[in-house]
């Protein structure tokens, strides 16, 4: 009885001493990884890289430590490495199973890193979405639209979809279909128009402003207007020219046609 009481005591210590290093190992293990990700992550060499890229190996390398620490405090409280490996090779067949989406999501993070199709601060238009790169996880993109709103677009369906970069190149073109009446000299629109693109000071000269005559519909003559800008310029030149060859038509007398009915009484 005295060595079965001896046996329990020293089965019950063995196993304490292992629970409270198993415990110790993850709460130091959990704050040491922080802090080796905090460490990494102010490097001057990662600090030099795309800020989509930092949080990408902010967020991949966290998750690496996570796991190891756990393996080895589940090691520490008894639990055999082979046993170990083999639970979680089951729970990682079971959870990518169950995950596939968030697999395809982490891929995606993986082709965004290598083949950096857009950048953070870029703007881009992926399907329904457009708006501004605020931050690349290994999951998901955060994009602000125009109008302030945060859409959480994950990585897998950005990167299985076209994706258009408006930020990629410094600069942008411009370009607008103008209407004038048939009655108004053609050159006289075109002198006018050129005008208004080269009184503007976002408006670059090289390439030149285009404007040419582009189609003859059933009520007016339509222009070809073309300008080049740069790429963070580009709304503030369309809004201005919209606004300001209305100005310049209503100046120089030339017509905007717009659609319209005559109806025709006959009296019998």
């Amino acid at each position: 009885m005295d060595e079965f009481i001896q046996f329990i005591t020293q089965l019950g210590t063995t196993v304490g001493l292992n629970l409270l290093w198993g415990l110790l190992i993850l709460i130091i293990g959990l704050k040491l990884a922080n802090w080796i990700v905090k460490f990494v992550a102010n490097r001057k060499s990662v600090l030099k890289v795309d800020p989509g890229v930092q949080s990408f190996i902010r967020s991949f390398l966290k998750v690496v430590l996570y796991a190891a620490v756990i393996a080895s405090a589940c090691i520490t409280w008894g639990i055999p490495s082979a046993s170990f490996m083999t639970i979680f090779a089951s729970a990682g067949v079971a959870i990518g199973l169950a995950l596939q989406g968030t697999l395809s999501n982490f891929a995606g993070g993986l082709m965004i890193l290598f083949f950096k199709p857009f950048k953070v601060g870029d703007y881009i238009e992926s399907g329904a979405v457009a708006g501004v790169v605020q931050d690349i996880t290994i999951i998901y993109t955060i994009i602000v639209t125009v109008d302030n709103k945060t859409v959480t677009v994950p990585n897998g369906a950005l990167t299985n979809s076209s994706i258009t970069n408006y930020s990629a190149k410094t600069t942008r073109r411009v370009d607008l279909t103008i209407s004038a009446g048939y009655d108004d000299d053609i050159d006289k629109v075109k002198n006018v128009l050129l005008q208004v693109a080269n009184a503007h000071e976002k408006v670059l000269r090289d390439p030149a402003p285009f404007v040419r005559l582009k189609n003859h519909s059933s009520s007016s003559l339509d222009y070809t207007f073309r300008v080049w800008c740069q790429s963070a310029d580009y709304w503030d030149v369309y809004f201005d020219m919209e606004e300001n060859i209305k100005k310049a038509f209503d100046r120089e007398n030339i017509t905007i046609p717009y659609k319209h009915v005559d109806i025709t009484m006959l009296n019998k």
